[in-house]
């Protein structure tokens, strides 16, 4: 059986240029088939002074056969969550997602302000707009994709 593991041309054509990335392709070419995961647009809110905890957001698809984002880790915080938003009688909630969130297969799963998010939990310190976090993503498959996120101002409503 043929395996390689694969970095995405974003990022490999970012890094030529100095620039880290936030957009990453993490797969294996399997008897002719590619399966992995897809990571887009990743961003994360900048945050004020003294907040606890700060979003971030992007785009995923997975490859070739449905994964699962189960885990995610940051030296800028504590810890890191895969939150789920709900309204429930007018009010919205957040509510972490304890078995991840599913990827189907071929499918864009969308991570927005006020939708679904990842969640730094436990800053150590502000998130700053124009600079970048490292992280960390998990999937059930094994797969591990890390990225530099820029932090940037929430886009006017």
């Amino acid at each position: 059986m043929f395996r390689t593991l694969l970095m995405a041309a974003p990022l490999a054509a970012l890094a030529a240029c100095g620039e880290p990335s936030s957009s990453a392709r993490v797969s294996e070419a399997t008897d002719g088939v590619t399966v992995g995961v897809e990571v887009t647009d990743v961003w994360c809110r900048a945050t004020p002074n003294g907040a606890r905890a700060g979003g971030c957001f992007g785009e995923f698809r997975a490859l070739g056969r449905a994964d699962r984002l189960t885990s995610l880790t940051s030296p800028a915080a504590e810890a890191g969550e895969i939150h789920e938003v709900s309204t429930e009688g007018g009010i919205m909630r957040m509510t972490p997602l304890p078995d991840g969130l599913p990827l189907p297969q071929g499918e864009r799963v969308r991570l927005a302000p006020g939708q679904d998010h990842l969640m730094l939990v436990g800053l150590k310190g502000p998130l700053v707009d124009g600079e970048r976090v490292s992280m960390t993503l998990t999937f059930e498959s094994g797969r591990e994709m890390s990225l530099q996120v820029p932090v940037r101002r929430a886009p006017a409503p």
